[in-house]
């Protein structure tokens, strides 16, 4: 297992305690060679500890330590260093002024200067530090005397105050000395001259007179360097801020036009007479930084954790920026370990654009307190530091961040977005303890690389794309697919980044589109947007088949009639009563409404005729907060609030509000989604017969803005809600389950029943009643009689009443009692229950009127008998086989089996396959219409085989459709024929009914008996 950053690095214990100062981070040449500077620059042996050994200052100790000691391989006596500020010039003097004093106690050295080549005895140093100089009241170097220019300083440390009379009327006048009277205080004794930030001082002079002097600097730098040349034993180091174009980009760049051309002009003078050197070449300051940050790493793991991240790489090629052509990365990384290449580009590439950055301290003042950070919070996906380790939560990163780099115009945007300040949390903080809590800080990684990529002076150079930053997080620790989640997630709720079309992930000093929005939603009035959510929830529930009752708030809103043909839907406010999806109970109020009319004192009568929509409480907050945003929506579509927004944002504007329609309709869509209907088979722990089912959030996604189709869609497939244009359940069913059963009912209280019966089907108008009614005449089951109309089985047509002067009859009542059927001969069959037809389909003659018309019907010698049921599969298979046994009959030669729900039926397609030693056929006939309008018919008889290939077909085609229908039919014929009693009889049970339970009708032939 790959070991993780903690057990590979050790930083030093002033870093990981956080005890560095400011004047830590801040090289004082001045201070050190008076001995009051900071341990870790007075120290040698601390100092050379904590420095890296670039290539520019092993350069410069080597040349210089050439030139002093009078070496033939000596290339020069006078050299400048080169770097923008904050690269290492001022370092590289100090590692100068003590390896010419001695290097006795370092226990390095030989990383810095080959022992052959140290000074024996110390070597003479005078310097100049021009921020720390005070033209105009003089600077103090003896207990009596102050200087006043460099030339000044430089005589006092070369030759004390003998030195400092020789040229105090030149440092008084602020007039330059000539060479003569520089060569005379070099002497012939071995002296390095350091000169170390000649623009401070050039910004202090320029009150006086900047032309003159710059033109005294400059005579006294060609002076100098003239002396030097011709002192044996003397070297000249001085320093410019300036990059290798020759431009300086510091602090001290703002001088008049005048000095500056002067400060030009010297500058070419000694760029041709000196030796130019980079203290810290770029691909050496990230080595720099590490040696100042860990006393230990070790390399051979780190190695290891590498080589984990170049996998990682390699495996998400796609995924991430494309490899440069001289892909360097791994070296790179292997040369700055801990630190990522990608932290290391973007402080080097963008935060070192910033005017008011230091390349080498900027970095390692922020690199100190990021690693601090970071080993005080130990993240436990933390193999290497990264950019999102930046930590704008904590103080001193943040002050650096925002007041050092002077980038407090993103305040806003970080208290809001990244890290908080005692406040309400941060969009990021949220993300962490919400949809990413447990895992690694997706949200404030996401968070913090677009804040730190923000950081660049040019607007090209801000901001990153998605496959960069997926290389920024990723790690072992990480997985790219969380790291676009959050990024998604992020930029989605963000009121502060970037939101121009195809901009990168970067933050905006001022609110985006998305915080107005915000604010404009803050500033909606709460009572007009319960209001209006109340007004649009109505509207969407509304609708032709169930007649909504919105916000019942007791029996006494809910009328115990017939309810014009249409069952009542019930809706009770989000604000009164909301259900928990882990803990469904039928509410109080739910229950009294159902049990009860009026006052809440009488009964209610008519319970099946009343579906009840609650809302879910998990729905309620995103239901409100989507009305809110809809009417800031509509709010800022005003003329007088757009003229304030560019094109980009009207438009985008424009395309927020069609949108917001939509999801506030599906959010009230999926918030009001639990029903409870009557049903028999009533809720665990319910005190009435109410049933419950939810609406699936997927299925409410399909087609927001219809929330009762969507109620109805839910009854129909729970088998409760019969519509106009639906087939009619099987007239025995109703029978059986009515008074019918008993022989005859009036019409108006068949239909009656079916609004107070919670076992029978919910109906929407008479049409699938009445349409029942002629099915159970033609099936032979029902005889019909209003006045003097009578018909059954073979009469034609006739309009069928529904009042209390129109009767229905069973057949076999109406036989009983010389009702029906009129005078004509009839054929006897062998018949068992009250089928009509055979497996395969055709008619089955039933008996006469002088058959027995009470128990079972008994078989002829010359019949096929043929077995009839219908009812929940399970339970019209028992009663089936039930009466197979009770007539005698040993065996079944076939089975056919129709469901009376399209969806029961594809899902029992594989049930049926399974059933061994039979054949298998299927009968279907379908037809759908697409939500465009088109339409579909097709129909298929064949093996089942092929059936289920049409099925996978036919599953998301139905759920697409605007409108669909099917029936379908299984034949088995059994080879060898099924026993109806034993194990077969029962496995057969068992197959079918073991994942689905619909209600069927189901038709057998027995087998010829032995």
């Amino acid at each position: 297992m790959t070991d993780n950053l903690f057990s590979i690095c050790e930083p030093r214990p002033d870093v990981l305690q956080g005890a560095l100062r400011e004047s830590d981070f801040a090289a004082d040449l001045s201070q050190v060679l008076r001995g009051d500077a900071p341990d870790e620059y007075k120290r040698p042996a601390l100092f050379f500890a904590n420095t890296y050994p670039t290539k520019g200052i092993k350069n410069v100790l080597k040349l210089v330590a050439l030139r002093v000691s009078g070496h033939s391989d000596q290339i020069g006596a006078i050299f400048r260093l080169d770097t923008q500020f904050g690269g290492g010039k001022t370092h590289a003097l100090i590692a100068l002024a003590h390896a010419m004093h001695s290097l006795s106690e370092v226990a390095n050295a030989d990383e810095f200067l080959d022992a052959s080549l140290r000074p024996s005895a110390p070597v003479r140093i005078a310097a100049f530090d021009g921020e720390n100089a005070d033209p105009a009241n003089g600077h103090r170097i003896g207990d009596t005397l102050r200087a006043y220019t460099p030339w000044g300083e430089l005589a006092y440390a070369l030759r004390g105050e003998a030195g400092y009379r020789l040229v105090e009327a030149s440092d008084r006048e602020g007039i330059a000395p000539g060479a003569d009277t520089l060569r005379e205080l070099i002497g012939s004794e071995p002296a390095v001259i350091l000169i170390d930030e000649i623009a401070p001082y050039l910004r202090k002079v320029a009150g006086r007179n900047a032309q003159r002097a710059a033109e005294q600097l400059l005579a006294f730098m060609t002076s100098l360097m003239k002396a030097v040349e011709s002192s044996p034993y003397a070297a000249l180091v001085f320093t410019l801020a300036v990059g290798r174009d020759g431009k300086a980009s510091d602090a001290y760049s703002r001088e008049t036009q005048d000095i500056a051309a002067f400060f030009a002009e010297a500058e070419s003078v000694a760029a041709r007479k000196a030796t130019v050197i980079d203290p810290t070449e770029d691909d050496e300051t990230v080595k720099v930084i590490c040696r100042r940050l860990f006393t230990r790493i070790d390399r051979d793991k780190a190695r290891a954790v590498i080589s984990a991240y170049k996998s990682l790489w390699d495996a998400s090629r796609e995924l991430l920026p494309p490899a440069p052509a001289e892909d360097r990365r791994l070296d790179e990384f292997a040369a700055g370990y801990p630190l990522h290449p990608e932290l290391v580009n973007v402080l080097t590439q963008k935060t070192g654009t910033l005017g008011n950055f230091q390349r080498v301290r900027g970095m390692l003042r922020l690199l100190a307190r990021t690693v601090a950070r970071v080993w005080q919070t130990r993240p436990a996906d933390a193999y290497a530091i990264h950019t999102h380790h930046i930590d704008l939560g904590f103080e001193p990163i943040r002050l650096e961040l925002v007041t050092r780099l002077k980038q407090d115009i993103y305040v806003p945007a970080i208290k809001t977005e990244i890290a908080a300040v005692e406040t309400t949390p941060a969009l990021a903080e949220q993300l962490d303890a919400g949809p990413f809590r447990g895992l690694p800080k997706y949200g404030s990684y996401v968070a913090r690389c677009a804040f730190m990529h923000t950081l660049a002076f040019n607007e090209t150079l801000r901001g990153l794309n998605a496959e960069e930053l997926r290389y920024a997080i990723l790690s072992p620790g990480t997985d790219v697919a969380f790291i676009d989640d959050a990024r998604k997630r992020f930029a989605t709720d963000s009121a502060y980044l970037d939101d121009k079309p195809g901009a990168p992930l970067r933050f905006l000093a001022e609110a985006t589109l998305t915080q107005i929005i915000r604010r404009e939603e803050t500033n909606t009035d709460r009572d007009e947007a319960r209001t209006r959510l109340n007004s649009f929830i109505r509207d969407l529930f509304a609708g032709p088949n169930l007649n909504l009752i919105p916000f019942a708030s007791g029996p006494h809103d809910v009328p115990d009639d017939d309810g014009s043909g249409r069952p009542y839907l019930v809706m009770l406010g989000y604000e009164a009563t909301q259900v928990f999806s882990d803990a469904v109970t039928v509410d109080n109020l739910v229950e009294k409404v159902f049990l009860h009319k009026g006052g809440g004192s009488d009964w209610r009568h008519n319970r099946n005729n009343l579906v009840f929509l609650l809302a879910d409480a998990a729905g309620v907050p995103n239901m409100k907060a989507k009305m809110l945003r809809n009417i800031a929506l509509e709010s800022l579509r005003q003329p007088g609030k757009l003229k304030d927004l560019a094109d980009y944002q009207v438009a985008k504007l424009q395309e927020l509000h069609e949108r917001s329609k939509q999801e506030l309709a599906l959010a009230v869509q999926q918030c009001f989604r639990h029903i409870f209907y009557p049903s028999r088979n009533r809720l665990d722990g319910a005190n009435c017969d109410l049933a419950h089912t939810v609406v699936d959030i997927q299925t409410a996604s399909d087609r927001p803005g219809d929330g009762q189709r969507q109620v109805v869609t839910q009854l129909q497939n729970a088998g409760k809600l019969r519509l106009p244009t639906d087939k009619p359940d099987s007239p025995v069913y109703v029978r059986d389950r009515t008074p019918l059963k008993k022989g005859q009912i009036t019409t108006a209280a068949l239909r009656t029943e079916f609004r107070q019966d919670p076992s029978l089907p919910m109906l929407v108008g008479d049409e699938v009643f009445i349409k029942g009614i002629r099915l159970g005449i033609e099936q032979d089951d029902y005889v019909y009689q209003s006045g003097d109309l009578l018909r059954g089985k073979g009469d034609p047509h006739a309009e069928i009443k529904v009042d209390e002067q129109s009767f229905i009859y069973t057949t076999s009542y109406a036989r009983e009692h010389g009702i029906w059927p009129r005078p004509g001969p009839r054929t006897d069959t062998g018949v068992i229950g009250s089928g009509s037809r055979s497996p395969d389909g055709t008619e089955v003659p039933r008996p006469g009127h002088d058959a027995p018309t009470a128990g079972r019907t008994p078989l002829t010698a010359k019949s096929t008998p043929v077995l009839e049921a219908e009812d929940v599969l399970k339970a019209a298979l028992a009663r089936l086989l039930e009466d197979a046994r009770h007539n005698g009959i040993r065996s079944l030669a076939t089975l056919r089996i129709r469901p009376f729900d399209k969806s029961d039926a594809l899902k029992l397609m594989p049930l049926v396959k399974s059933i061994p030693n039979a054949s298998k056929r299927v009968e279907l006939t379908a037809s759908f219409e697409t939500a465009s309008g088109s339409t579909a018919e097709l129909s298929f008889k064949g093996d089942i085989e092929d059936a289920i290939a049409l099925k996978d077909y036919l599953e998301p085609q139905f759920r697409a459709a605007s409108d669909s229908d099917a029936d379908i039919s299984f034949a088995l014929r059994f080879e060898p024929p099924l026993a109806v009693q034993g194990p077969s009889a029962e496995g057969l049970i068992q197959r079918l009914t073991r994942l689905v339970s619909p209600s069927a009708h189901v038709l057998a032939t027995a087998a010829e008996q032995d």
